[in-house]
């Protein structure tokens, strides 16, 4: 059989961390990078005789998650101990939610080529963090730091809905763009905010049965996990070909061979011996709780983008580009209101901006300058006080060293030349020195004037009105 007698299926389970202030059972702060166990206390380093005390709040964001995704709200749920034993879960236990979640049976629409899709969500159910392991590798041994043990998680477990990593990647950016507009998580992927565990089987077309799933743990990268799906579903296939049979098991994702390697047995729920966490009450949510929650959601990816389709005019892709991130969408809003011109804002967005953010590898989150300076800059371009090659090098400013735009242009010296005699004087210049140019023009060559004018702005490090010069040229070319 060929591989494309084979069909991908893909479910994922996706851990964000809250940003409450404190921990899920205890005071602690749950901010990210402080010295290694700074931010524990008897509770979260399991201390003999320590009770947990849930946090109203992560209650509260884990609800607002399930009214976003369309998820039924359960009144009475529960939490559970789910018992494993690792050097970085201080209790050789981890208390999570086993057979009543929070939240259960809601979807997520993606689009595809074949129009949106429903990717189910069986559940959302809240759970502690783990500590984190450091492995020294010249020492030999390991050091823990439980800074991150008791950090509240939300998990959101999708159906087996995906069937393909294309899918996959679609669904994740849907997921981290709705938790971002509600504001429960920060989603920073490369601080493990958002991570997922990635299970793979393939089947022959057709067939209704799943095939043997395999997983890999803590993928907190897009393009890792899109690698990693496509590498694992290649290998099961290889494997059902050669006469094998897959192994349900956990796997490591190797970044650099851009492989798989076995790790473990994948475990069942059984195997962690799930029972009621006796310390914990039960949680039991009102009705008027849940609406009260509902009132409160935000403005959504899907709703803001059919509003910027009408109220801006953007394009479908424009539109999508920018709502997909709470933090473009609301620098695009901001500074459109400070300078009144939305499609200027959008331009900048979508191409200068958005350059920037894929070579530097930051998120929307990261950019270091307020909505107020982009729309300083494009006041200033509007105006004519810089040229819009000018406008691109104030733009560079504000991302390493963030200040008024207009401070910057007078430390650089990059105010517009907009002197006729300045000009006047650049324009013969060029002209005396490109007579070939001169004689394209005339032979209809309308990409001379444009070289002519580059020519000029190279002359003028980029600071002559491109109008003016524009205009000067073709006065002279005609004459």
């Amino acid at each position: 059989m060929s591989r494309q007698d084979y069909e991908i299926v893909i479910g994922l389970e996706v851990h964000a961390e809250l940003s409450t202030k404190t921990k899920i059972f205890c005071s602690c702060p749950t901010s990210f990078g402080a010295e290694p166990n700074t931010h524990t206390c008897p509770i979260c380093m399991a201390m003999p005789g320590t009770l947990p005390v849930l946090n109203e709040k992560v209650v509260e964001y884990a609800v607002r998650a399930g009214l976003a995704t369309n998820c039924e709200i359960s009144k009475n749920s529960k939490n559970d101990r789910k018992n494993y034993f690792y050097p970085d879960l201080p209790k050789s236990y981890q208390i999570s939610q086993y057979d009543k979640p929070l939240c259960e049976h809601g979807y997520v629409e993606i689009d595809t080529d074949e129009g949106k899709k429903k990717i189910r969500l069986l559940r959302i159910h809240i759970e502690e963090d783990a500590g984190k392991l450091n492995h020294d590798e010249f020492g030999g041994g390991s050091l823990v730091d439980l800074n991150r043990a008791g950090v509240p998680l939300i998990e959101m477990v999708s159906e087996p809905d995906l069937r393909s990593s294309a899918e996959a990647e679609q669904y994740l950016r849907k997921l981290k763009s709705i938790l971002e507009y509600i504001e429960v998580s920060d989603c920073k992927m490369q601080e493990g905010s958002l991570r997922a565990d990635v299970n793979v089987s393939v089947r022959k077309k057709g067939d209704s049965e799943f095939g043997t799933r395999t997983e890999m743990k803590n993928m907190n990268s897009f393009r890792s996990i899109v690698r990693a799906i496509d590498y694992e579903a290649e290998r099961q296939i290889d494997v059902l070909e050669d006469g094998g049979k897959i192994e349900q098991e956990t796997l490591r994702w190797d970044e650099v061979s851009g492989k798989t390697f076995s790790m473990r047995d994948k475990e069942d729920a059984e195997d962690y011996r799930y029972f009621p966490d006796p310390d914990l009450v039960a949680i039991k949510l009102s009705d008027e709780y849940v609406e009260n929650v509902r009132k409160q959601l935000p403005e959504l990816p899907e709703s803001r983008k059919q509003r910027y389709l009408e109220e801006f005019k953007l394009s479908e892709k424009d539109a999508k580009t920018i709502s997909a991130s709470k933090y473009l969408a609301d620098l695009f809003e901001q500074a459109t209101k400070v300078c009144n011109n939305a499609k200027a804002v959008n331009n900048w967005i979508i191409s200068d901006i958005s350059r920037i953010l894929n070579e530097t590898e930051m998120e929307p989150i990261e950019i270091p300058f307020d909505s107020n300076q982009l729309g300083k800059l494009i006041i200033l371009i509007d105006n004519g006080t810089i040229s819009s090659s000018i406008a691109k090098k104030v733009l560079v400013e504000l991302f390493e060293n963030p200040r008024d735009p207009e401070d910057i242009i007078k430390e650089k010296g990059w105010v517009q030349i907009s002197d006729e005699g300045a000009i006047k004087e650049v324009v013969l210049k060029i002209l005396n020195e490109n007579p070939q140019s001169i004689a394209d023009y005339k032979a209809g060559k309308e990409k001379a004037l444009g070289f002519l004018v580059g020519q000029a702005m190279k002359q003028t490090k980029g600071q002559a009105n491109p109008k003016m010069l524009n205009e000067m040229f073709i006065e002279k070319l005609k004459k």
